[in-house]
Parts: structure tokens; sequence; C-alpha cells
């Protein structure tokens, strides 16, 4: 599942200096590993922020495992672990890419956090007739391989990025059914949100990053348009920049509760 190369184990980092007041959820996609927010999180611990990453339910595990998880599971997970956080933080924000960004935008509709940032987070999936026929077909087919790789324009991070080798058609069906919710729910969203989208992205749409930026109600909203990366931003080419900017707007952006 994973390369020798990298660690893609939950994680939690330590601040470095700051106030002890904020905190952020670091949330990964389908199929994905914490390895693909790690480099968010370190940008925000060396801001004074804790970072805290970790493994979704039925990922760092096996596909198998995946299969079996609702997108109810995703969101109590996510729901508990910001708990966790505001039982010692006065902020908490939340950095999502992809399906993690999903259930960030979720848990934001809820009023759970203070601040959030969204990576490649697909409104609609792409496939047309192919997922209108999802819920028939995929209890006959039960995987979908990753043919290419992960949808990364670094050809060196591509081939390092941990992460399962096949889908779960089940698991983009449960995806389907979150993002339906989401969709209805942006105008809930009064957060301060920072929507990122690779321009090589051949996952999410660009198109989805600006209908959640005009969807939701939050006064503060910002685009960020990584025009050298594909799907996953935070370890393409234009990560470094990506982070930099992710740490920047949660020290500044929302007040404290």
């Amino acid at each position: 599942m994973t390369s020798a190369e990298v660690d893609a184990n939950p994680f939690e980092l330590a601040p470095v200096g700051g106030d002890g007041r904020t905190a952020a959820l670091c949330l990964h996609g389908l199929t994905g590993t914490p390895y693909e927010v790690r480099p968010v999180a370190e940008a925000l611990a060396a801001r004074g922020i804790r970072a805290r990453g970790p493994a979704l339910p039925g990922h760092c595990t096996t596909p198998e495992d995946l299969r079996r998880v609702s997108h109810r599971e995703w969101l109590a997970a996510a729901r508990d672990e910001i708990r966790k956080l505001r039982s010692e933080h006065e902020r908490v924000c939340l950095a999502g890419v992809s399906m993690g960004g999903v259930v960030g935008l979720s848990l934001a509709s809820e009023g759970l956090v203070d601040a959030l940032t969204v990576i490649g987070a697909p409104l609609r999936l792409q496939g047309g007739v192919m997922l209108r026929l999802l819920p028939l077909v995929m209890h006959f087919h039960r995987y979908s391989p990753k043919r290419e790789g992960s949808d990364i324009q670094d050809p060196v991070a591509r081939d390092r990025h941990p992460g399962y080798d096949r889908i779960p058609l089940r698991s983009v069906y449960e995806l389907t059914k979150l993002q339906r919710q989401v969709e209805g729910r942006l105008m809930r969203i009064t957060a301060p949100i920072l929507v990122a989208q690779g321009a090589h992205d051949s996952t999410a749409s660009l198109r989805d990053a600006h209908r959640i930026a005009a969807g939701v109600s939050s006064d503060d909203r910002r685009l960020f348009v990584g025009e050298h990366s594909g799907h996953v931003v935070t370890v393409d080419h234009d990560g470094p920049r990506l982070c930099g900017a992710i740490a920047s707007f949660f020290e500044s952006a929302g007040p404290v509760r």
C-alpha cells in the first residue's frame, strides 16, 4: 500500500512556539493516507499551530476494509477528532484534501470549525452514465484499479505517493452520497474558507472550486489555484506555496471563541 520512502501513518505535530490557542485537523482523501496532508501540518506546526492527521475509517489498512465503511463513519470520526481538539484549544481549523475536503465542508456546515481549507474537493465526480449506474455496477464489480497512479503532476512525487492501488466502488458511491448532502448545505458555512485547486486536476473540476467559493456564506473566502499541480496539490509542484498560504490563513482567519 505504501512506499518505503515515506511515512504514511497518522501523526500529531506539536507547535513550535505560539500561544497554544489554535489546532488544526488535517484530513486525507479517498484511498489516501495522512502523508498527503503532512506538509500542511508541518507548515502549521512551524507557525505555532498544533496539527493532527488521523487515518479516516477504512484507510491505512486494506481496500477490503474501506469497502465496508460508510460516509457517516468518516464524518463521525472527524467530528470526534474536532471534539478532542476543541477540549484543549480555543480555535480549531480544518484542512482537507479531496474527500477530506468534502468531509470538512460538511462539518463546517454544522458550525464545528473556526476556519477551513479545502484542496481539490469535488462536489461532483466525473463519470456520467457510469456514475448513475454505480449502485448497480458495484454489486458485480467491487473495485476499480488505479491504472495511472495518483493525480499528481510531479513525477517523483507521483511515484512515491502512498495509497491503495484500487478503489472500492462502494466507497465511491458513499462519497457521492456525501457530496449531495454537502452541495445542499454550502450556504450554511460561515467560517472563513480557503478553496485550493490544481489547474491540472483531472479528478475534481475547477468549476467545483468556484462553486464552493460562491456557494458558502463566509465573509472571508479565498481561492488558490496551483498552476503547476494536479489533484493532490499539497505534495505537488505548488505544495510549498499552498502550505505556506494555509498556515498564514489559519493564523489570521476567524475570531477566537
